[in-house]
Parts: structure tokens; sequence; C-alpha cells
């Protein structure tokens, strides 16, 4: 049997590619969506035509329950889980603190927080050999942002990525000696839909001088990291990052 590995927020950009690299690596993939079933759906029979496994399931992972039903379809559909990559994240409106309401910033946290959260608890209680599991790996998606601050931008966002990179390192000491890795990766300025969503959907050309490597990345660029620590080849990796962001 396959391994098995659950991509939250897949059905597009850098979540979408690292499926398509596990596919091609000999995994079988849930790819998880919550609005565009239409993507997930495509991006599922691009993965089988890769001659593995693939099951497209719809669910908001910032929800508990949601969660629990993703979980509960991959044992069910696939069967043992391997691999977590926490993939899923919103961005919203560039604005400065003061401009970013209540509200939002709570969605934020709640869809880039909470959502690492439940589906590393599900992945652990499936995975730790305390529990009986055979280990496994767990890779967060972070940002850079959580770096810089995001001053004028998105203050909200790199917090929540901030918060993103203490829970990896946190959990990783946690479950180090259950046969589970976790370990994250900061992407930098990558080519996807996500700029448009901050207001600003030609951000990295506007940016990318301030490079060192004077580009902005792909997301085959990300996903190549993510598999990295996913894999055996990482096998004495966790809590540990990569950033996957051009020398800045």
């Amino acid at each position: 049997m396959n391994e098995i590995a659950v991509i939250t927020g897949s059905s597009r950009g850098i979540g979408a590619e690292t499926a398509l690299l596990f596919a091609a690596n000999g995994y079988d993939v849930c790819v998880n969506y919550v609005n565009d079933a239409a993507a997930a759906e495509n991006l599922k029979a691009e993965i089988l035509r890769l001659g593995v496994r693939c099951i497209a399931v719809k669910a908001d992972v910032s929800t508990g329950s949601e969660v629990a039903r993703l979980f509960n379809t991959v044992d069910a559909e696939l069967g043992t889980l391997s691999v977590l990559v926490n993939n899923a994240a919103v961005l919203r409106t560039q604005a400065r603190l003061t401009e970013i309401s209540e509200e939002r910033f709570n969605e934020i946290l709640r869809t880039n927080v909470t959502s690492c959260f439940l589906a590393c608890r599900e992945a652990v209680l499936r995975m730790s050999t305390k529990n009986g599991g055979r280990g496994g790996s767990i890779v967060n998606v972070s940002s850079m942002a959580a770096r810089t601050g995001s001053p004028n931008e998105y203050v909200d966002y790199a917090a929540s990525k901030g918060a993103v990179d203490t829970m990896t390192r946190g959990l990783a000491l946690e479950v180090a000696a259950e046969g589970i890795r976790v370990n994250g990766v900061r992407p930098g300025l990558i080519y996807t839909g996500m700029h448009a969503s901050g207001g600003e959907a030609g951000r990295v050309d506007r940016l990318k001088a301030r490079v060192p490597l004077q580009r902005g990345g792909q997301p085959r660029e990300v996903a190549e990291a993510i598999f990295w620590l996913a894999s055996d080849r990482a096998a004495f990796t966790t809590g540990s990052f990569i950033d996957v962001a051009g020398g800045l």
C-alpha cells in the first residue's frame, strides 16, 4: 500500500503543487478544499492519471467537526495517515493595524492557526506510537511574514504565522519520542493567487528587486521543500524550518 498524505487547502497554488509532487512520488493523496470544487476535482483527475489514489474532500478546517469528518473520511477511503501538510490559510486586503477590525483579526487567526491546531491534533491521535500508530510527519506552511511582521500590509496574517511557527516547534518536541516529526516551511514572495486576496495581484513583481536572488519564487519550489521535510530523507530533522525566500 502507498503512503497517504493529507494536504489542507490544496485546490490551488502551493497546496496543489504539493499534492501533485506527493502523488508523483507514489503517495495516495487527499485534496482538501473549502470553496472551489471545480479546481479540486480537476486536480484530483490530474493526480489519478499519475496512477495513485486520490480523494477530494470539502471541509472548513477551521471548524473542529469538519476537521474530524475530513480525517475520518481519509481513514475510511484511503487508510492510515502518513503525512499531514497544513497549508490552508487566508489573507485579507492590505491595511495598517489600526484599520483591521476585530472580526477580521479573529477570522485570520481561526483560519490560519486554529485549522493548523485542529488538523495536527487529529494527525497526532492517529500517528503517535503512544496511541498504537506507526508514526508520521507533519509539515506546517508558515510564511516569512512571521519574521518580518508585514508592517502596513498584513500584521494580522504575520501574527498568525508567528503562532504557527511556535506551535510547530512546541509540537515537534512534544511528539518527537512518539515517531512523529513536525517541521515548517516559510515561503517568501511566491507567485500565487493569494496576493490578489490582499488587493495587489502584482505584489511579487513590485517587490522582487529586494530579493537577493532577484526574482519571485514558484509554488513548485515551496512544494519541493515540503516534500523533503515530510520524506524519510529528512528522518533526523524535526522542529526545524526551511525558508524558501530567495535569500530574504
